[in-house]
Protein backbone atom coordinates (compact mmCIF):
# COMPACT_ATOMS: atom_id res chain seq x y z
CA UNK A 1 0.00 0.00 0.00
CA UNK A 2 1.26 3.66 -0.82
CA UNK A 3 3.09 4.78 2.25
CA UNK A 4 4.17 0.94 3.68
CA UNK A 5 1.10 1.59 6.49
CA UNK A 6 0.22 -1.66 8.12
CA UNK A 7 -3.03 -2.45 7.81
CA UNK A 8 -3.43 -5.03 10.51
CA UNK A 9 -5.03 -2.69 13.29
CA UNK A 10 -7.27 0.10 11.94
CA UNK A 11 -8.23 2.21 14.37
CA UNK A 12 -11.48 4.59 13.26
CA UNK A 13 -11.59 7.59 15.42
CA UNK A 14 -15.11 8.97 15.78
CA UNK A 15 -16.35 11.29 17.88
CA UNK A 16 -19.65 9.60 18.50
CA UNK A 17 -18.24 6.20 19.70
CA UNK A 18 -15.58 8.20 22.27
CA UNK A 19 -18.49 8.95 25.10
CA UNK A 20 -17.62 13.01 24.68
CA UNK A 21 -13.46 12.03 25.41
CA UNK A 22 -11.21 14.05 23.39
CA UNK A 23 -9.79 12.44 20.30
CA UNK A 24 -6.72 13.65 21.05
CA UNK A 25 -6.58 11.62 23.89
CA UNK A 26 -7.67 8.49 22.24
CA UNK A 27 -5.46 9.08 19.72
CA UNK A 28 -2.81 9.02 22.30
CA UNK A 29 -3.71 5.62 23.63
CA UNK A 30 -3.71 4.02 19.86
CA UNK A 31 -0.01 5.42 20.00
CA UNK A 32 0.64 3.95 23.47
CA UNK A 33 -0.74 0.65 22.64
CA UNK A 34 1.16 0.05 19.16
CA UNK A 35 -1.14 0.91 17.13
CA UNK A 36 0.06 2.34 13.52
CA UNK A 37 -2.72 3.54 11.16
CA UNK A 38 -5.94 5.66 12.15
CA UNK A 39 -8.43 7.60 10.36
CA UNK A 40 -10.24 10.29 11.45
CA UNK A 41 -14.31 10.04 11.02
CA UNK A 42 -16.69 12.76 11.43
CA UNK A 43 -20.09 12.84 10.35
CA UNK A 44 -22.23 15.61 12.08
CA UNK A 45 -19.38 18.56 12.05
CA UNK A 46 -19.38 21.33 9.74
CA UNK A 47 -15.79 21.45 7.63
CA UNK A 48 -14.82 24.63 9.49
CA UNK A 49 -15.44 23.25 12.81
CA UNK A 50 -13.57 19.95 11.97
CA UNK A 51 -10.57 21.65 10.92
CA UNK A 52 -8.78 22.43 13.65
CA UNK A 53 -8.87 19.15 15.36
CA UNK A 54 -8.52 17.44 12.73
CA UNK A 55 -5.12 19.52 12.27
CA UNK A 56 -4.01 18.37 15.60
CA UNK A 57 -4.81 14.80 15.03
CA UNK A 58 -2.66 14.55 12.03
CA UNK A 59 -0.20 16.47 14.04
CA UNK A 60 0.52 14.11 16.67
CA UNK A 61 -0.19 11.13 14.25
CA UNK A 62 2.59 12.55 11.59
CA UNK A 63 4.89 13.21 14.99
CA UNK A 64 4.61 9.88 16.03
CA UNK A 65 5.11 8.56 12.77
CA UNK A 66 2.00 5.99 11.85
CA UNK A 67 -0.32 6.86 9.11
CA UNK A 68 -3.25 9.10 9.18
CA UNK A 69 -6.47 9.17 7.07
CA UNK A 70 -9.44 11.32 6.45
CA UNK A 71 -12.90 8.88 6.14
CA UNK A 72 -15.36 10.73 2.98
CA UNK A 73 -13.94 14.08 2.62
CA UNK A 74 -11.21 14.57 0.08
CA UNK A 75 -11.10 18.59 0.61
CA UNK A 76 -10.16 17.91 4.62
CA UNK A 77 -7.80 15.30 3.11
CA UNK A 78 -5.98 17.35 1.12
CA UNK A 79 -6.00 20.51 3.64
CA UNK A 80 -4.45 18.39 6.18
CA UNK A 81 -2.37 16.53 3.60
CA UNK A 82 -3.16 13.17 5.04
CA UNK A 83 -1.83 9.75 4.06
CA UNK A 84 -4.94 8.81 3.11
CA UNK A 85 -8.79 8.90 1.95
CA UNK A 86 -11.44 6.22 3.14
CA UNK A 87 -14.34 6.47 0.99
CA UNK A 88 -17.90 4.89 1.47
CA UNK A 89 -20.54 4.01 -1.52
CA UNK A 90 -22.50 7.48 -1.15
CA UNK A 91 -19.27 9.46 -0.93
CA UNK A 92 -17.24 10.55 -4.52
CA UNK A 93 -16.24 7.61 -7.08
CA UNK A 94 -12.78 5.65 -6.05
CA UNK A 95 -12.03 6.28 -9.84
CA UNK A 96 -12.59 10.14 -9.34
CA UNK A 97 -10.82 10.42 -6.33
CA UNK A 98 -7.70 8.67 -7.15
CA UNK A 99 -7.81 11.06 -10.28
CA UNK A 100 -7.56 13.95 -7.94
CA UNK A 101 -5.35 12.33 -5.04
CA UNK A 102 -1.79 13.14 -4.81
CA UNK A 103 -0.08 9.59 -6.03
CA UNK A 104 1.60 9.08 -2.28
CA UNK A 105 -1.78 9.22 -0.99
CA UNK A 106 -3.25 5.93 -0.06
CA UNK A 107 -7.06 5.06 -1.03
CA UNK A 108 -9.79 3.20 0.78
CA UNK A 109 -13.12 1.76 -0.29
CA UNK A 110 -16.07 0.23 1.87
CA UNK A 111 -17.79 -2.44 0.15
CA UNK A 112 -20.83 -4.57 0.91
CA UNK A 113 -21.04 -7.40 -2.28
CA UNK A 114 -18.19 -8.86 -3.93
CA UNK A 115 -19.06 -6.64 -7.57
CA UNK A 116 -18.53 -3.21 -5.11
CA UNK A 117 -15.23 -4.80 -4.08
CA UNK A 118 -13.84 -5.51 -7.54
CA UNK A 119 -14.85 -2.29 -8.66
CA UNK A 120 -12.89 -0.60 -6.14
CA UNK A 121 -9.95 -2.76 -7.18
CA UNK A 122 -10.27 -1.61 -10.53
CA UNK A 123 -11.13 2.11 -9.75
CA UNK A 124 -7.46 2.46 -8.01
CA UNK A 125 -8.23 1.42 -4.20
CA UNK A 126 -4.91 0.48 -2.35
CA UNK A 127 -7.50 -1.44 0.06
CA UNK A 128 -10.92 -2.64 -0.03
CA UNK A 129 -13.12 -3.22 3.23
CA UNK A 130 -16.09 -5.29 3.54
CA UNK A 131 -18.66 -4.88 6.30
CA UNK A 132 -20.66 -5.10 8.11
CA UNK A 133 -19.01 -8.39 9.37
CA UNK A 134 -21.04 -8.30 12.44
CA UNK A 135 -23.88 -6.59 14.20
CA UNK A 136 -22.27 -2.76 14.94
CA UNK A 137 -23.65 0.45 17.34
CA UNK A 138 -21.99 2.08 14.82
CA UNK A 139 -23.93 1.50 11.68
CA UNK A 140 -26.62 -0.41 13.11
CA UNK A 141 -28.68 0.27 9.53
CA UNK A 142 -26.23 -1.40 7.56
CA UNK A 143 -26.84 -5.51 6.03
CA UNK A 144 -24.33 -7.49 7.63
CA UNK A 145 -22.65 -9.73 5.45
CA UNK A 146 -20.80 -11.73 7.50
CA UNK A 147 -17.58 -13.57 7.05
CA UNK A 148 -18.70 -15.30 4.09
CA UNK A 149 -18.61 -12.38 1.73
CA UNK A 150 -15.22 -12.10 3.32
CA UNK A 151 -14.13 -15.76 1.89
CA UNK A 152 -15.60 -15.03 -1.15
CA UNK A 153 -13.71 -11.64 -2.04
CA UNK A 154 -10.70 -12.97 -0.72
CA UNK A 155 -10.95 -15.14 -4.24
CA UNK A 156 -11.82 -12.59 -6.37
CA UNK A 157 -9.57 -9.64 -5.84
CA UNK A 158 -5.92 -8.93 -5.06
CA UNK A 159 -5.90 -5.34 -3.29
CA UNK A 160 -5.58 -6.03 0.52
CA UNK A 161 -8.59 -6.54 2.55
CA UNK A 162 -9.73 -4.91 5.60
CA UNK A 163 -12.63 -5.90 7.50
CA UNK A 164 -14.85 -3.92 9.71
CA UNK A 165 -17.93 -3.96 11.83
CA UNK A 166 -18.65 -5.54 15.25
CA UNK A 167 -15.47 -6.83 15.58
CA UNK A 168 -13.86 -7.15 18.83
CA UNK A 169 -10.71 -8.80 20.12
CA UNK A 170 -12.92 -12.12 20.82
CA UNK A 171 -13.51 -12.26 17.23
CA UNK A 172 -10.66 -10.58 15.43
CA UNK A 173 -8.79 -13.99 14.84
CA UNK A 174 -12.31 -15.17 12.85
CA UNK A 175 -11.84 -12.15 10.60
CA UNK A 176 -8.48 -12.96 9.82
CA UNK A 177 -8.78 -16.75 9.12
CA UNK A 178 -11.66 -15.59 7.11
CA UNK A 179 -9.10 -13.60 4.75
CA UNK A 180 -8.81 -10.40 6.36
CA UNK A 181 -5.37 -8.53 6.04
CA UNK A 182 -6.55 -5.71 8.23
CA UNK A 183 -8.89 -5.36 11.27
CA UNK A 184 -11.12 -1.80 11.19
CA UNK A 185 -12.24 -1.15 14.73
CA UNK A 186 -13.86 2.02 15.77
CA UNK A 187 -16.25 1.48 19.17
CA UNK A 188 -13.56 -1.30 20.58
CA UNK A 189 -10.93 1.28 20.78
CA UNK A 190 -13.03 4.50 21.03
CA UNK A 191 -15.62 3.11 23.60
CA UNK A 192 -12.86 1.16 25.72
CA UNK A 193 -11.90 2.62 29.08
CA UNK A 194 -8.31 2.21 28.17
CA UNK A 195 -7.69 2.55 24.38
CA UNK A 196 -4.01 2.23 25.06
CA UNK A 197 -4.61 -1.01 26.69
CA UNK A 198 -7.34 -2.16 23.95
CA UNK A 199 -5.21 -1.18 21.31
CA UNK A 200 -2.71 -3.67 22.60
CA UNK A 201 -4.79 -6.19 23.24
CA UNK A 202 -6.51 -6.46 19.58
CA UNK A 203 -2.80 -6.39 18.24
CA UNK A 204 -1.45 -9.24 20.75
CA UNK A 205 -5.03 -10.94 18.83
CA UNK A 206 -4.37 -10.39 15.21
CA UNK A 207 -0.82 -10.49 14.58
CA UNK A 208 -0.31 -14.00 15.57
CA UNK A 209 -3.53 -14.94 13.51
CA UNK A 210 -2.00 -13.64 10.24
CA UNK A 211 1.41 -15.02 10.96
CA UNK A 212 -0.32 -18.68 11.39
CA UNK A 213 -2.37 -18.14 8.35
CA UNK A 214 0.47 -16.90 6.53
CA UNK A 215 2.30 -19.83 7.40
CA UNK A 216 -0.08 -22.46 6.17
CA UNK A 217 -0.53 -20.29 3.25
Amino acid sequence: MRGRFELDLYVILDRTASHGRDLREILDGVIAGGGRLVQFREKEWPLRRCLPLLEDLRRRARQAGIGFAVNDRLDLALAVEADGLHLGQDDLPASVARRLLPPSMFLGVSTHTGEQARQAEREGADYVAVGSIFPTATKPEFQLVGLDLLREVRGQIRAPLVAIGGITVDNAAQVVEAGADGVAVISAVCGAPDPAEATRRLLERIRPSLTARDRRL
